[in-house]
């Protein structure tokens, strides 16, 4: 018999952050997250998803045993903006057994329907602007800083319990760097004539005033993108506060066009280079800083980049923006600094950005998928 119960002590929130081990024992690709973080990231005292939205967190057991989690999530934001009423399931970890996951789902389904939603998507851990996806394709390649990883008998395991794609999305991998830039320059020679964008790092001294300007043109710049949801202030100082020891000003770009911002690219130095040799997710072992010492050696290390983020807002998207964003990361991040680069995630159906990877040379190597069913 599999019992569900809902986790409401500190406890039972750390058996949910620990559970993965389990799952990802033998699995060389996985990347085991700082327990730290993981335990920000759930509180609600902390996260400022809890400021407009709701969660609860959901353990499984069969015989005393743990066998899987699930977190179901509601964001009213996201539901009046789109006129929809979806909740979200996400934290998905189980064996593989389809009765503990259909037993998770119905928990979640149950929970969402309390709330009064009729559908349910997923894998999304509070909102899109968090790490959301399924890896449906390329299981062998560890994940990037933010992305997801799982085993690949989840998604049988999903379409078992009746949910269907929703959107894919896409990695793509700058596997010729030098061929990229090749054709980048080509294509700003041909604008010579135009006006281009200004591109400047962002000024990380004034981090809150150019925070507030990144997230102006996020949210412009998605509005129209499917499963969107704009940041509110306190969730984007959340993340630059996160991001903020990660980043160096030549990794962040803004354009702007007659002092007007056009644009941005955020792209990171890949930690998860590093975290996966931090033992057991702790920084410290009875009181010493050991694995801290392992992820500051390995941080030296990192030799990978991801573009996470490459916004244009709608009056400057033909105008070069994006193309000289991507030359200049390009160049620097790469052939300067000899990084390898990751773009992700990128929606299927952004059929521009996807046909301008694929022209510069990018390999889509890794799909992420987005399910959905109803409640009924």
């Amino acid at each position: 018999m599999i019992e569900i119960s809902e986790v409401t002590t500190a406890a039972e929130r750390a058996e949910f952050i620990r559970f993965p081990w389990r799952i990802y024992t033998n699995d060389p690709a996985w990347v085991p997250p700082l327990i730290l973080e993981r335990k920000e990231f759930l509180n609600p005292q902390k996260h400022p998803f809890y400021k407009h939205g709701a969660a609860a967190l959901f353990l499984a057991r069969r015989g005393g045993e743990l066998v899987g989690r699930i977190m179901a999530s509601d964001d009213p934001h996201y539901n009046a903006l789109h006129q929809s009423n979806i909740g979200c399931f996400g934290l998905f970890e189980s064996i593989n057994d389809s009765a503990v996951a259909h037993a998770l789902f119905d928990r979640a389904a149950a929970w969402l329907r309390a709330r009064g939603r009729s559908e349910i998507m997923g894998p999304i851990d509070y909102s899109t602007n968090y790490t959301c996806g399924l890896l449906v394709e390329g299981f062998q390649h560890p994940p990037t800083l933010l992305n997801s990883h799982n085993p690949p008998y989840y998604p049988p395991l999903i379409e078992s319990d009746g949910f269907t794609k929703a959107m894919d999305l896409y990695a793509w991998w700058l596997a010729d760097p030098a061929r990229a830039v090749q054709r980048l320059r080509r294509f700003a020679s041909a604008l010579k004539n135009r006006q281009l964008p200004t591109i400047r790092p962002a000024n990380l001294q004034q981090v809150g005033a150019e925070s507030r300007r990144l997230r102006e043109i996020y949210n412009e710049a998605w509005e129209n993108n499917w499963g969107y949801v704009p940041f509110t202030p306190e969730e984007f100082a959340y993340m630059t506060k996160e991001l903020k020891p990660l980043v160096t000003p030549e990794l962040v770009l803004i354009a702007e066009i007659n002092g007007e911002a056009a644009g941005f690219l955020l792209c990171v130095p890949d930690l998860n280079q590093a975290l996966r040799h931090v033992p057991h997710g702790r920084l410290t072992t009875f009181g010493l800083p050991i694995g801290l010492l392992k992820l500051l050696y390995h941080k030296r290390r990192v030799n990978r980049v991801r573009l996470v983020a490459l916004g244009v807002v709608p009056k400057f998207r033909r105008s070069g923006v994006a193309e000289m964003l991507v030359l200049r990361i390009i160049e620097f991040a790469m052939l300067q600094k000899g990084y390898a680069g990751e773009a992700s995630l990128v929606l299927e159906n952004n059929h521009l950005m996807n046909r301008f990877m694929a022209a510069i040379g990018a390999d889509r190597y890794k799909t992420y998928r987005i399910y959905r069913r109803a409640l009924g």
